[in-house]
């Protein structure tokens, strides 16, 4: 079951990419996010380990499985059953704007039943993440 989230930004993809890739600042922009900590060192790249707390939600480690500097990365979590994918996705539209798509996929026996409960949960925190990441991004223009 895969939910996602789009948001047209005014301001330029290397700008939202910095507000995106910056993980451990989350929690300044997006009321969804309690605190973010990175558990490698350098900047975001395929292999790193993030701890994401989140009210409502288990505090889940992501691996980071795909990255594109300024284009998109994708991290996964994996416990007992289940499989969490979210994908970051920005496009540039051109004339200084950015189109960003966020999106959570849960797989597996667990992951189906997890995305059925959490759905209305998991829907609203994707829009305010993306509001989020807009908010700011278009701020520091």
């Amino acid at each position: 079951m895969e939910q996602s989230a789009k948001i047209d930004v005014e301001a330029p993809v290397d700008q939202v990419w910095e507000v995106l890739a910056a993980v451990e600042r989350w929690p300044e922009w997006a009321p969804t996010v309690t605190s973010v900590g990175r558990l490698d060192d350098g900047p975001l790249a395929v292999g790193s380990r993030v701890r994401v707390e989140q009210p409502r939600i288990p505090p889940t480690e992501y691996v980071v499985t795909e990255l594109e500097p300024s284009r998109s990365f994708t991290w996964v979590a994996t416990g007992p059953g289940v499989r969490t994918t979210a994908r970051h996705l920005l496009e540039e539209l051109g004339t200084g704007r950015t189109r960003v798509t966020l999106a959570v996929e849960q797989a597996g026996p667990v992951g189906v039943v997890m995305g059925r409960f959490y759905r209305r949960l998991t829907d609203r925190y994707l829009t305010a993440e993306a509001e989020g990441i807009k908010a700011r991004s278009e701020r520091q223009v």
